[in-house]
């Protein structure tokens, strides 16, 4: 019984260490497009799986969206939308109190602008994607289009995924900004860290912008891209499982959105053991597995079978 249980257990810790190696899929999107034709075509010279958006009241809006879209690369639109901060806002950028008809419009004149689009996310836009009121117009707009969204997840309580319920719009999200700063330590650094979040969670999203910075770390690290990591475009990522973790929205029409929720609640006080807990140990993991799996009933039948239990007298 004992060389049985042995048997087991290393059968099983064999599993455990051999488990499969799944490849990561990691989706880099570079936005602000339209502004620095010389970087952004250092961006077009990577490879075809590096995808751009292109902000449509840009001065090389038209240009640089046709010359991505005829080297392979994936296209949306960069869309301003309203922050929460107070600063000067662009030309047709969306706000939460704006009608369906005037988002609408907007999304047209930069669908227009922005040939070849396949999908938008946000430029800015804390405020309106706090917003469900004013996300559900969008979501709205969008569906006549067929384009997707991807969410640049600008505040964390962002209504993009309630708002596209009952409409065909599918919403992806941002995972990581590359270059909060321009050091090219730290982009590295937020670009591994994608990379180990594609590994962890099998996707991820990158957002960066076309800084000389970005370029550089970009055209050092996409050639020695882990061999688990494949690049992909945001597109191919539609299907993949994404988790909504935003508050519902209520607020109304036309008021503010709240950054933080009302909350009296001031919870309880923690109750502390008297004790430390013991430690769990790695090897207890596989006794108690070897145990679970020798008391199954099909270790126990072909057990009884080996016994001559089985066997006619």
């Amino acid at each position: 019984m004992l060389q049985f249980r042995r048997i087991v257990l290393s059968v099983v810790s064999a599993l455990a260490l051999a488990s499969p190696v799944y490849a990561g899929k990691l989706a880099i999107v570079i936005d602000d497009f339209g502004y620095r034709p010389h970087n952004e075509n250092q961006v077009l010279a990577m490879p075809s799986a590096i995808s751009v958006a292109v902000l449509p009241n840009a001065p090389h809006a038209r240009e640089m969206a046709t010359k991505a879209h005829n080297s392979g690369h994936e296209v949306l639109i960069h869309l301003p939308m309203a922050p929460l901060s107070k600063q000067p806002l662009e030309k047709d950028t969306l706000r939460p109190e704006m009608s369906s008809d005037e988002i609408e419009r907007i999304i047209r004149d930069a669908y227009g602008k922005v040939p070849f689009a396949v999908g938008l996310n946000n430029h800015m836009g804390s405020a309106m994607t706090s917003s469900l009121f004013g996300m559900q117009k969008v979501m709205q707009a969008l569906e006549r289009y067929n384009l997707y969204f991807l969410d640049s997840m600008t505040i964390g309580n962002s209504q993009s995924m309630r708002a596209a319920q009952g409409t065909g719009v599918k919403v992806i999200k941002r995972k990581v900004f590359l270059d909060d700063t321009q050091n090219e330590a730290d982009i590295r650094f937020q670009f591994n860290r994608a990379v180990q979040l594609a590994r962890r969670t099998g996707s991820a999203i990158a957002i960066g912008h076309p800084h000389p910075s970005t370029v550089r770390v970009l055209q050092q690290m996409l050639p020695t891209l882990p061999s688990d990591i494949t690049l992909v475009r945001p597109s191919s990522l539609l299907n993949e499982p994404q988790v909504d973790t935003s508050r519902p929205d209520t607020s109304t029409p036309g008021s503010k959105p709240r950054t933080e929720p009302k909350n009296p609640f001031r919870g309880v006080q923690i109750c502390k053991p008297k004790q430390p807990p013991e430690p769990v140990y790695a090897t207890r993991f596989f006794t108690v597995i070897g145990e679970s799996v020798s008391q199954s009933s099909l270790v126990t039948y072909f057990q009884h079978q080996w016994q001559g239990w089985g066997k006619k007298a």
